[in-house]
């Protein structure tokens, strides 16, 4: 069985016809992209008023569950956390109370970048649309060599791509050659009234119990990290070598604890952001060995096994973690973002292959 077109058409008119319904069928698709790309402006417009910073903001619950290690409270607003009172009483530190100074905000750079991203996306769209859908009054000339077909694939890719990076940023996915760190991005001690103590390399014996006070977003929450630092060379009393040689005492076990790292809290300003490192963990951590440590003979520290071979930035000091507490606070304007814009990439990505069927062109693989 064949399929035959009637009355017969002479293959060049037959070829003059298939461009033309293919035109056509391009033509009524750009004009059907237009609501598309509208409703996807506005669904932005949406999403970067749930970041933007309007009092009072949100108001984030950091405690412990089943217990009260940590107990308090933080107000983010925008990108910026600006006030917040947290209860301590972990058990290598004194009970404490940490509270933020209102006139130093702490600035979360994974939504500093998520800002930046959905001020570049919204501005894409909007001279996407002045250039594929110039109004009658005024026609904007194309800001490239491209055919306007052409050019709004291109348009939405570069649109895709960062939809794919902001959510990835909510997520907490990171990114490759720059993993979340704390070692460099724990909040600076100017943030907090009075300034958290730091441990220092000069009288480590002496130096006052130091704290790490790391923030990041992972899966649309405020993710606290509070880890109890000790300095590398800091001598053990022998009481303390006692309680561990007949075990009434015993070192707090977590995945950090035979590490040695390059602890560098440097930040200070009130531009200084948290949340985005610069190296990668194998970088900043080492393991040492027991042949190095036996060496020197070192004595054995509550949170690891001394070394002297911790990689280490200008600046920094080894450090060793004696504690670590992780508390997670969900986010509803975070969540609601990240919805918004997974919707939002559905409805991109489908337009990307509608556009790309009707150009014979392939889907390349950034969605």
């Amino acid at each position: 069985m064949s399929v035959e077109i009637w009355p017969h058409v002479a293959p060049d008119q037959l070829k003059v016809a298939v461009e033309t319904a293919e035109r056509r069928e391009l033509d009524w698709l750009i004009d059907e992209l237009h609501e598309t790309l509208t409703n996807l402006k506005h669904g932005l417009e949406d999403c970067y008023a749930l970041l933007a910073p309007i009092d009072p903001g949100s108001t984030l619950v950091l405690s412990t569950p089943r217990n009260e290690i940590v107990k308090g409270h933080v107000t983010r607003v925008g990108t910026r956390i600006v006030k917040g009172t947290i209860h301590l009483r972990l058990r290598t530190l004194p009970q404490q109370t940490l509270t933020i100074n209102p006139e130093h905000p702490i600035h979360l750079t994974p939504l500093t970048t998520l800002h930046s991203l959905l001020t570049h996306s919204i501005d894409l769209l909007t001279l996407t649309l002045s250039y594929s859908y110039p109004s009658a009054t005024a026609t904007t000339p194309l800001p490239s060599d491209l055919p306007p077909p052409q050019f709004l694939s291109a348009q939405l890719r570069l649109l895709s791509q960062s939809l794919s990076e902001a959510s990835a940023i909510l997520a907490g996915t990171p990114t490759p050659g720059d993993p979340q760190h704390w070692t460099t991005n724990s909040v600076a001690p100017s943030h907090f009234t009075p300034p958290l103590a730091q441990p220092t390399t000069a009288n480590s014996s002496t130096s006052p119990a130091s704290l790490s006070f790391h923030l990041s977003i992972q899966d649309s929450s405020l993710v606290l990290w509070l880890r109890s630092l000790e300095p590398a060379d800091a001598p053990l009393n022998f009481g303390t070598k006692l309680a561990l040689a007949i075990g009434t005492a015993r070192r707090l076990e977590h995945d950090e604890s035979e590490k040695v790292f390059g602890y560098c809290c440097s930040g200070e300003g009130d531009h200084h952001q948290h949340g985005s490192p610069t190296l990668a963990p194998a970088q900043l951590a080492k393991t040492p060995s027991r042949e190095a440590t036996a060496s020197t003979g070192q004595t054995v520290p509550l949170s690891g096994t001394r070394s002297n071979n911790s990689t280490k930035r200008p600046g920094s000091v080894d450090v060793f973690v004696r504690e670590k507490v992780r508390v997670e606070s969900a986010d509803p304007s975070l969540m609601s973002l990240s919805a918004k814009l997974s919707a939002l990439g559905h409805t991109l990505a489908l337009a990307r292959r509608n556009l790309a069927a009707v150009l014979g062109e392939e889907m390349e693989g950034d969605d």
